[in-house]
């Protein structure tokens, strides 16, 4: 380095390159670098021969025994060996004699001649050599308390670094948690978006049929009264004879012509999209549609059981004595919920609980309930299952694999009639589950449950 001084450069010149020490009875090599003679010994005997010698320093070939005492490089050594301890010999700066003795007053080496000067006169001294044991007793021990503090600092920088590592996991969670449920809002306002639009365009549609009748009408009523008037106008220009011909009965059919009223619309949009009043919550804004079902015996296949409340259905495998009835189901253990729905918007819940399978949705009131009966969109089924085998999908022609990070516990199934749309929610976390492509309903639609073995259902009793 430029920045050595003089002995640090003597200091590098005279270090053995394999032990790092002042070189011990130096040797050297034909290339010129120098060694302790016991690591030469060493570094040698640790080859195998008849392997060759490579110089541990520029790997220049030697043979065993070649190298040289350089007793020159041993001089240097020695002389480097005198200035370190004269380097570490301390003398007084004032008298120039040895610090031989301390003054426990000042806390400070002094030499002899210090003891007895005006300035240490009176003070408690002792040879270096008697007061250093205990001090450095005390030396000891301060390190010790010192390392244990250190310890201790070394254990609440782990804990607060153990700290920093669950915060972050716990913030990574709550991102994750966050953005999942911005994605299901998102998802939700989307849907809610499309089902106002779909329902505001329906009354658009319906109001400009009513309006174009209206207009209709009285530009058929305007016809029958340019007629009427270029009747008369006619007679008033022709010949007497010809006003004359059927007069009476020209005017009473003119005063027969009444103008009825037109039919008043009320121009107020009914469909109300308030984004500022929408709650941001999935659940709260959900359940603003929620209504109460229960199941109807008469359509519950004969395996099936109901409460005395009729809101838990389980699959008991018994064959019971019931009447034979069209609207009950005979092919598979289903029952559905007594409530109908012709329009509107509506929201229902089932506790599926621990279930390993079910089907969940609503159906068309005159679906097929026989040997025949397939559940599908076009034959009037909107539902989601719970197989033992195949997971979660959704009752489209072919299935829909569904893939949901957490198993729901109760299902929301959400119906907008006139939008067309049935949509499923995971009631434990809130998040969409999954929405049928837009349909055109045509007839009633009823709350739809298929029951499994060992998979009751229950309908949450709701009040507004």
């Amino acid at each position: 380095m430029d920045s050595a001084t003089p002995m640090e450069k003597m200091q590098e010149i005279a270090t053995c390159f394999l032990c790092s020490n002042l070189l011990a009875h130096p040797v050297s090599l034909n290339c010129g670098h120098s060694f302790c003679n016991l690591c030469m010994w060493i570094f040698c005997t640790k080859k195998p021969l008849p392997q060759q010698l490579l110089c541990p320093q520029c790997k220049c070939p030697f043979s065993k025994n070649s190298w040289k005492y350089n007793k020159h490089l041993a001089r240097i050594t020695e002389v480097i060996e005198e200035m370190e301890k004269m380097e570490n010999k301390v003398e007084c700066e004032t008298h120039r004699e040895g610090l031989q003795l301390f003054c426990e007053d000042d806390g400070q080496l002094i030499c002899w001649r210090c003891e007895r000067g005006p300035q240490h006169q009176g003070h408690a001294t002792a040879l270096v050599e008697d007061v250093c044991p205990g001090y450095k007793e005390k030396l000891q021990k301060a390190v010790a308390k010192l390392s244990e503090l250190h310890t201790e600092c070394m254990n609440q920088k782990a804990f607060v670094a153990t700290q920093m590592t669950e915060w972050q996991n716990d913030i990574d969670i709550q991102k994750q948690k966050i953005k999942l449920e911005f994605e299901n809002l998102h998802k939700f306002l989307c849907e809610e978006e499309q089902s106002y639009l779909w329902r505001l365009e329906k009354e658009e549609e319906q109001m400009l049929r009513r309006l174009r009748e209206s207009e209709d009408n009285l530009q058929q009523k305007s016809d029958e009264l340019k007629s009427h008037i270029l009747e008369m106008e006619a007679k008033c220009q022709g010949s007497a004879q010809y006003l004359l011909q059927d007069v009476k009965g020209t005017l009473s059919r003119a005063c027969a012509v009444k103008l009825e009223a037109p039919e008043v619309f009320s121009l107020e949009i009914q469909t109300a999209g308030d984004v500022a009043d929408l709650n941001l919550d999935v659940k709260t804004m959900l359940r603003r549609h929620q209504v109460g079902v229960t199941l109807d015996p008469n359509t519950a296949h004969p395996s099936l059981t109901l409460s005395n409340d009729r809101r838990q259905v389980f699959c008991a495998h018994s064959q019971r004595n019931l009447e034979s009835s069209s609207s009950r189901f005979t092919a598979f253990p289903c029952v559905l919920g007594c409530e109908s729905f012709r329009s509107g918007r509506y929201f229902f819940e089932v506790d599926v609980g621990e279930g390993t399978a079910w089907d969940v949705g609503v159906c068309m009131e005159n679906v097929e309930r026989g040997p025949n009966m397939k559940q599908a969109p076009e034959l009037g089924f909107w539902a989601i299952r719970r197989g033992t085998q195949n997971g979660y999908v959704a009752l489209t022609s072919p299935h829909t694999a569904l893939k949901l990070r957490e198993r729901p516990l109760v299902v929301g199934v959400a119906l907008d009639y006139e939008a067309g749309a049935v949509s499923f929610y995971n009631m434990t976390s809130g998040s969409h589950i999954f929405t049928f492509p837009k349909a055109s309903f045509s007839d009633t639609l009823r709350p739809y449950f298929h029951v499994y073995q060992h998979s009751p259902l229950c309908l949450p009793p709701y009040s507004k």
